[in-house]
């Protein structure tokens, strides 16, 4: 970051707003296609009812349900890196940090999406909103669904607070720089902000409150998320160690995306001197650490059902490794905890296409992950003759297909269309004699 000064940070992001190129809005139109696609299958299932989808008795959890654990844990990355790191002032977050947190909120509309869906008449959805009706319903407090409910709105709220406060110094910056009708957009947008000296002394005041306060929301919303099933008495879910270690493998998740959005976004904007191969590389560092983690929850898990001698839970875990399910096991294993290990190669952590790739095989594995334990729970319960296989369905991959397409969509349209890297926290980074140097 040595080359860099205030005039050309401004001048990098800033270029990035210019008109796009032909290429840049066929791609656009491409996932636009993919979304509506997931939407027509998400039609036919509400014209036709939710059997279209593979749930059975006694799979009744099935992808949407996966999806939805698994958006919630990419959004949870977004908050740890802009959130976390800022109040350690950790400086290799800053030019990323205003991407994870566009990811938490994009991830987390969709991820509410998928409670929706799962419900089938998704209409009838006002019954779980707690408000006065004719029919004298309430909602019940104890559901885990409710848990969700309350657990994501909040987070949708503080997270969509966070980025829209750090956006406000950089989209009076566009503004300035800007004419016409995007001029006065802008001008609304930026709500007045001018650089005074006590705007600039509640604006920082303001974003540490929200880093505070996000930082054990992060913890809190995916232990509401794991209580799901671990206030289940199915066997592999009922046990205290899930809180823990949905929040790991949720960061584990969310900061593999963030190397899957970030190596693209830096070769297509010419990102180079700001998005370095240092902060590439810091990123690499902490999902070794995560995939520790991951891994070690992976290995108690195990020990707590040998140590318990529970026959049920040993079955339980016994049939994940070998049963039916077992290449999900197996892929989860492999691209979660053994895969990030060679990130602890310094020649591999510092190559972009090695990055890109491993980034995407952990965003597998934890999807992977999550499969194994919602579906590979309730297929193999307690009762023999109550066991069964689920298999997603077209209907299914169509719509989770959609909702990727969906996530990418909007991220395209942001970095086009927003400033994609923090100018303000970039210009932190910069010592004194850099700042003014031409």
């Amino acid at each position: 970051m040595s080359a860099l000064t205030f005039a050309k940070i401004d001048q990098t992001v800033l270029d990035t707003l210019h008109p796009a190129k032909r290429s840049y809005w066929i791609l656009v139109a491409l996932l636009l296609l993919g979304v509506l696609a997931g939407a027509a299958c998400w039609g036919y299932q509400i014209l036709v009812g939710i059997g279209v989808g593979g749930q059975n008795n006694p799979v009744a959890w099935g992808t949407y349900l996966i999806n939805f654990v698994f958006w919630v844990g990419i959004a949870h990355s977004g908050t740890l890196i802009s959130a976390i790191l800022h109040l350690f002032r950790a400086g290799w977050r800053n030019p990323i940090a205003r991407a994870a947190e566009t990811m938490t909120v994009f991830a987390v509309c969709i991820a509410g999406l998928f409670p929706f869906i799962h419900l089938g008449r998704v209409w009838q959805v006002y019954y779980m909103l707690p408000y006065p009706n004719q029919r004298y319903l309430w909602p019940n407090f104890l559901s885990p669904l409710m848990f969700d409910v309350v657990a994501i709105s909040t987070y949708l709220t503080v997270s969509t607070l966070f980025w829209y406060t750090g956006l406000l110094p950089d989209l009076a910056a566009v503004r300035d720089k800007a004419q016409g009708v995007r001029k006065k957009i802008f001008t609304y947008l930026s709500l007045g902000w001018t650089g005074q000296h006590d705007q600039w002394r509640h604006y920082t005041r303001g974003y540490l409150f929200f880093a505070a306060l996000a930082t054990p929301l992060v913890i809190s919303v995916h232990s509401v998320v794991s209580w799901d099933f671990a206030l289940g008495i199915v066997p592999g879910w009922h046990t205290t160690i899930f809180a823990p270690y949905f929040v790991a493998g949720a960061i584990h998740s969310g900061l593999a995306m963030v190397l899957t959005l970030m190596i693209p976004m830096r070769k297509v904007f010419g990102y180079e001197k700001i998005i370095t191969m240092d902060v590439l590389e810091n990123v690499a560092k902490t999902i070794v650490f995560t995939g520790l983690i991951v891994g070690f929850a992976y290995g108690t898990e195990y020990f707590i059902a040998w140590y318990s001698h529970n026959i049920v839970e040993l079955e339980s875990f016994r049939w994940r490794a070998v049963g039916d399910y077992r290449f999900g096991f197996y892929i989860m294993v492999i691209c979660n905890t053994l895969i990030p290990l060679l990130f602890l190669i310094r020649k591999i952590r510092r190559t972009v296409v090695l990055l890109f790739g491993i980034s995407i095989l952990v965003n597998i594995g934890m999807w992977y992950e999550r499969f194994v334990i919602i579906v590979g729970g309730v297929a193999h319960g307690f009762s023999p003759h109550a066991w069964g296989l689920y298999a997603p369905t077209v209907i299914e991959y169509g719509i989770m297909f959609g909702s990727f397409c969906l996530f990418f969509f909007l991220f395209l349209l942001f970095a086009k269309h927003l400033p994609s890297i923090s100018m303000t926290e970039m210009k932190e980074t910069l010592e004194k004699g850099e700042a003014h140097a031409t």
